[in-house]
């Protein structure tokens, strides 16, 4: 007797886990509605259903949430590190000791050969200016490159927990897909759909 309860537990389980699928797969479907015709043409019903089945437990929001905060952390980072350096680069004191140097030269500077003094001040103020641009340059590369970092990392984690669409790709079309998919999830995750929760 005591299996025949098991198996109608079991059952039941099943029931509302079946259940709970319909329910996230509904609400999926409505949210696609209101993304771009372009991003609905290439979701399928399948990709949805293995989106909602992913989603079932409620681990992918958990997942979702922590890259998130992951994600704006380092952008603050990044944003602070780059801003710092503005910071430096617009540095008056950096252009004031220059342009002091430059007038203390000028002023024990022969008459004669003030043009091409200031020639060459000029020369050296302009490779101020280069080294400026190249050093903002070398920061937004690297800003960029850690961003695609982050995005690798965030696609190799959601395809490990098994979310449908979800793999390492630098595709822009792909990366559009997978934003439009984590927009879906985090919609879902702001109705209330996770894991013990009735209402969509």
């Amino acid at each position: 007797m005591d299996r025949y309860a098991v198996a109608g537990d079991e059952a039941a389980d099943r029931a509302r886990q079946q259940e709970r699928h319909y329910q996230l797969l509904s609400a999926l479907q409505s949210l696609v509605k209101e993304l771009p015709s372009s991003f609905q043409q290439r979701l399928s019903y399948t990709t949805l259903s293995d989106l909602a089945l992913a989603l079932l437990d409620g681990t992918v929001f958990e997942i979702v949430q922590g890259l998130l905060e992951i994600q704006h952390l380092t952008e603050k980072s990044l944003y602070n590190q780059r801003l710092r350096l503005q910071n430096e680069h617009r540095d008056e004191v950096l252009r004031q000791t220059l342009r002091q140097k430059h007038l203390e030269a000028q002023q024990s500077c022969r008459p004669h050969n003030l043009p091409v003094l200031q020639a060459a001040q000029q020369r050296e103020l302009e490779a101020m200016e280069h080294r400026i641009r190249e050093e903002q340059q070398a920061m937004d590369r690297k800003i960029v490159l850690e961003l695609d970092r982050k995005v690798a990392d965030q696609q190799s984690t959601l395809e490990k927990a098994g979310v449908a669409g979800f793999y390492v790709t630098t595709n822009p079309q792909e990366l559009t897909l997978q934003m439009n998919l984590l927009e879906l999830i985090r919609k879902l995750q702001q109705r209330g759909c996770q894991v013990g929760k009735a209402a969509l």
